[in-house]
């Protein structure tokens, strides 16, 4: 079938598309109850655009590959790709619809977070119990190819969006992912083999270490979910019951490989160590305009003295919550310097099913510090060379010193 597109339809179509994208947009903006800055609009010359259009209908050999929809969607993509930004990308609807998934805390896949390092695609951490912490996957591993047998995919990562990483990643329970790594440390890139499964993540993990002194209330929060809230409240109580009856020695935070999730949530769990009133951390948009997220409940263990363990893992809210202890020196931070994902993305639905992830703002700690591509320096550095040499958890045992 030969595809004949005139300039006049092109027109009439990009015209439509445009006009949709603005409803988007507006309807955005008065969503947020904000207006747009009184900047004048930049002028694009499209005639290049139009030319090159032309030129591709009027010579391209494979007729029936030039589909107006996916040439438009394609000229979208190009155009967010060139911000430089991986975190802001244009969805298809295919890529949109997977995407749409939540923080319920089960889904399919492999278990890992994903994100970047130098636009590079690279694990934020393996979630625990989930096949690729079985298969041995690392935070911080770069992810330089996927491959899966069955659905006939063999791609290299260079330039691929998060959605469509995870689309590609996921897949029918039971079935194999092979992943090519590139790992500090090792000399050649590896392939990785990971079984899916279905991935139910717990909101935390809670034990006691028994210490000369009293005991300390150890907890490992996998991920600021729905169903943290709860769970935390029940760990609380139970170290307050310790805590009165004079057996409490302190707290140890394990953010480990905790990739980040609801922002409440951080800022929840913040309020359980830190008074009424202060400051967890300030959203700074696209026009420069600050609001401040601060402690609104009394916390329960406001004098107990506290350690916080992080690792490369440790993303987002989770780097949100360990810097702001750390600027109040309400906890002494122990591990390794953690990811560096501290920019905010917009979700917009558009026409169509497609779908636009905005970075729309940036993490500031309450001292003004950016989280984004600087992480949270630990105040007692324990290396990952040296942990991995003896199977003890050597920054968790240096946290059982400092308390």
């Amino acid at each position: 079938m030969v595809i004949r597109l005139s300039l006049k339809k092109i027109r009439r179509v990009t015209l439509g598309l445009i006009l949709l994208l603005g409803v988007g947009f507006i309807g955005y903006q008065l969503g947020l109850r904000r207006s747009l800055p009184q900047t004048p609009v930049k002028e694009a010359d499209l005639s290049l655009f139009w030319l090159t259009w032309r030129r591709l209908e009027e010579k391209y050999l494979d007729r029936e590959a030039l589909d107006p929809k996916k040439m438009v969607e394609g000229a979208i993509a190009g155009m967010v790709s060139s911000l430089g930004d991986p975190y802001t990308v244009f969805l298809p609807p295919a890529d949109n619809k997977v995407n749409k998934e939540d923080l319920s805390g089960e889904f399919g896949g492999v278990g890992i977070q994903l994100g970047y390092k130098n636009k590079t695609l690279a694990v934020i951490a393996p979630l625990k119990g989930t096949p690729a912490d079985r298969a041995g996957i690392k935070a911080g591993d770069l992810i330089i190819r996927i491959k899966d047998d069955l659905k006939k995919i063999d791609r290299e990562t260079e330039g691929i969006s998060l959605p469509e990483a995870v689309k590609l990643i996921r897949g029918q329970e039971g079935t194999v992912v092979k992943l090519t790594l590139v790992r500090e440390g090792v000399e050649k890139p590896f392939e990785v083999a990971i079984t899916r499964g279905k991935i139910l993540i717990p909101a935390l993990e809670s034990k006691w270490l028994d210490q000369e002194g009293g005991q300390i209330a150890y907890v490992h929060l996998f991920q600021f979910s729905e169903r943290m809230n709860q769970e935390w409240r029940q760990w609380v109580q139970e170290v307050v019951r310790t805590k009165n009856r004079g057996q409490l020695r302190g707290v140890i935070l394990d953010l480990r490989n905790n990739p980040g999730g609801y922002l409440q949530g951080a800022v929840f769990v913040a309020s359980e160590f830190l008074p009424l009133g202060k400051v967890v951390v300030w959203e700074e948009d696209y026009r420069g305009q600050k609001t401040k997220f601060s402690v609104d409940r009394p916390g329960d263990l406001l004098e107990v003295p506290l350690v916080v363990l992080i690792n490369q893992g440790s993303a987002s809210a989770a780097e949100i919550l360990a810097g702001a202890l750390q600027d109040y020196q309400r906890a002494q931070i122990v591990g390794q310097k953690s990811f560096g994902k501290g920019t905010i993305q917009s979700p917009e639905e558009l026409p169509q099913g497609a779908g636009l992830h905005i970075t729309i703002a940036r993490w500031l700690l309450p001292s003004g510090r950016s989280i984004n591509k600087e992480g949270i320096e630990p105040d007692v550095v324990v290396e990952a060379s040296e942990s991995a040499k003896i199977e003890k958890d050597l920054i968790l045992e240096k946290a059982i010193d400092l308390l």
